[in-house]
């Protein structure tokens, strides 16, 4: 069997260590059990325990998250000197630790899922709660006791923490090159919260994704990514609008890329993935700025291609 060629090459990685707050441009990044170390391991809940996203409060793409320069190196670990800071406008700099774990709250939800998760304490909690106007804290995933399957119906036997539903997402600099051309004012790819961009490829051709490899790592395309109002939100400002979703709807709807199915007025942009090492208690694998991306299965058409 002929070896598969690369067919594209990763440009960038992105961590986005809360959810729904700025993410971290990084060089590499370990893949764990639930996707890329330290990705969405945080969550802003209400005061009924359920999570904030820019959806309804924008100002939570100002919060610009900083970590320990070695964090993402493979095998480090947090010692008592090692915090997770947050910065955002008009605010302190409030300081989590990376080591100490605070008491367990109950019923955190995010969409369908609801567990426990540790409280990061009554400074996070004023800190948040004054940034927002409201009743806010801050949470970290209980890795200890809690699991969050994705949905089996697009793929078994993985888990995520306090992302959407799965644990990558993936988007290539040509998907975004041919929207911005159609675009009266481009839009930067933080519009859209990728985990791995990818350049080289045509436009799109990650819709089709069946399986890819990466640095040793098998990724599996499971559900092309339906997007929400988030990509319309600037996130140097927190100010939303009507692009580039409007724009998207008029290419990119499934009632144009899977005619033959059932419409239910989505909009598509970026594959979402699961990666094979993530179920393996092996050596630690990583990815890398520079990768390579070898495609190894493709879907025929969008009409096959899970959504």
């Amino acid at each position: 069997m002929e070896a598969p060629t690369a067919c594209a090459t990763v440009s960038s990685i992105f961590v986005y260590p809360i959810k729904s707050c700025r993410g971290i441009s990084v060089p590499s990044a370990s893949i764990s059990s639930t996707g890329f170390r330290w990705d969405r391991q945080w969550v802003v809940v209400n005061s009924k325990g359920r999570a904030y996203t820019q959806r309804v409060e924008p100002k939570l793409a100002l919060v610009e998250p900083e970590f320990p320069r070695e964090a993402f190196d493979e095998a480090w670990e947090p010692s008592c000197g090692s915090y997770l800071v947050l910065r955002a406008p008009g605010m302190d700099t409030l300081k989590v630790s990376l080591s100490k774990r605070y008491n367990i709250l109950d019923g955190v939800s995010v969409w369908e899922w609801s567990g426990s998760a540790y409280d990061e304490g009554d400074e996070a909690t004023n800190w948040f709660s004054e940034y927002l106007g409201k009743p806010s804290r801050l949470v970290r995933f209980n890795t200890e006791n809690e699991t969050r399957p994705v949905d089996s119906n697009y793929a078994s036997g993985y888990e995520t923490m306090f992302s959407d539903g799965y644990p990558f997402l993936l988007i290539s600099q040509g998907s975004l090159d041919a929207l911005n051309k159609l675009l009266k004012e481009p839009v930067p790819i933080d519009r859209f919260r990728p985990n791995i961009l990818v350049e080289g490829c045509d436009p799109f051709a990650e819709d089709l994704w069946a399986e890819v490899k990466i640095s040793g790592a098998k990724f599996h395309g499971v559900k092309l990514c339906s997007r929400c109002k988030v990509p319309t939100i600037n996130q140097e400002n927190a100010i939303a609008g009507d692009e580039p979703i409007k724009t998207l709807r008029e290419f990119r709807s499934d009632e144009i890329l899977r005619p033959t199915k059932k419409s239910q007025k989505k909009v598509y942009f970026g594959q979402n993935l699961v990666c094979e090492e993530s179920r393996s208690s092996g050596k630690e694998t990583s990815i890398r700025v520079g990768d390579p991306v070898y495609v190894i299965r493709k879907f025929s058409s969008h009409a096959d291609a899970a959504a």
